[in-house]
């Protein structure tokens, strides 16, 4: 069993919210402490993991027992660190103009795969975050990417991710579907 300092419960929170939560309790803990954050949203793990990463902190892992994910996450012991951002954004009135012109893209989604199939915009391509790094192998490094998730920050860390990896143009969607009003499609 991990010892913890602190026990956060997420459980019924989705994204964003056990990361605005997260994010809340971490600036009042101490270096080193470790953050025990219980939720039921899958998509989750993957966004606490990038959150982690892009504020410096230490995604330690994550277990499941009775459909409760318990994420793990050490506070640096480094000085605060300001999350790391995309610089390339674009909104959701941009991609759509852009889709509206038939220009040739690629929309990534980066949600999990029931977010996908529930409601994606049409002609996107599934690729959830915690795949990204084995699959982006798969991708055309020339292609121009537009990153969409629920809310912009799962987009954000694979957008850094694959600008990292050489692909020179990534855009990263804001603030994605949770407001998208342009054409979608779902396979239910």
């Amino acid at each position: 069993m991990i010892e913890t300092d602190f026990v956060l419960d997420a459980k019924g929170l989705a994204c964003p919210m056990p990361i605005v939560k997260t994010r809340k309790i971490m600036k009042e803990m101490e270096p080193g402490n470790v953050l025990e954050v219980q939720a039921t949203d899958k998509g989750s793990t993957a966004d606490l993991k990038a959150w982690a990463e892009g504020s410096g902190h230490y995604y330690l892992g994550t277990t499941e027992e009775a459909g409760v994910l318990t994420h793990y996450v050490r506070k640096s012991s480094e000085e605060e660190q300001v999350e790391r951002k995309h610089p390339n954004v674009v909104s959701n009135e941009q991609l759509k103009a852009i889709l509206e012109g038939h220009r040739e893209v690629l929309v990534l989604d980066v949600r999990e795969s029931a977010e996908y199939a529930f409601n994606h915009i049409l002609g996107a391509k599934s690729l959830p975050l915690g795949d990204l790094e084995s699959e982006s192998m798969n991708l055309d490094k020339e292609a121009e990417i537009y990153v969409v998730c629920r809310t912009g920050n799962r987009s954000d860390l694979a957008s850094q991710k694959l600008a990292e990896s050489g692909f020179s143009r990534v855009k990263n969607v804001v603030p994605g579907m949770s407001e998208w009003n342009g054409p979608t499609e779902n396979f239910l």
